[in-house]
């Protein structure tokens, strides 16, 4: 079965970022090697090089390695690092939309942050 593919993103780069979800989900965990590129390009239907671009990405990136006649294992300290980068893309891109419609809803933050607490079951911090 293959994914449903956005046709405004190069695929090499949607394949990168289902390997960085499986990553931070723990799917992938550090140390462990990745399927093989031959797998992945039969498994969803895509050219071998499109999946070596996405591998090779995720690699320039610091999140995978190569290991000589092994393959590509994520590195440790990938998932930390995705977090980081995440959190960062998150406050930078994401949140100024999110705080934009919570104020153009009248949301009171007060509610939200009660929401939040219940949803993770944690309480706010002081």
């Amino acid at each position: 079965m293959t994914p449903d593919w956005d046709d405004n993103q190069p695929i090499y780069r949607q394949l990168a970022q289902q390997v960085e979800s499986n990553i931070l989900d723990g799917a992938l965990k550090e140390g462990e090697a990745i399927p093989s590129v031959r797998t992945v390009a039969a498994e969803m239907q895509l050219n071998p090089i499109t999946v070596s671009r996405a591998y090779q990405l995720l690699a320039d990136d610091g999140l995978l390695e190569k290991r000589r006649g092994r393959g590509m294992f994520v590195r440790e300290g990938a998932r930390q690092q995705l977090i980081h980068l995440q959190q960062a893309r998150f406050m930078q891109q994401e949140w100024p939309r999110v705080l934009q419609r919570i104020q153009q809803l009248e949301l009171d933050p007060e509610a939200l942050i009660q929401q939040l607490q219940s949803l993770s079951g944690k309480p706010a911090s002081s």
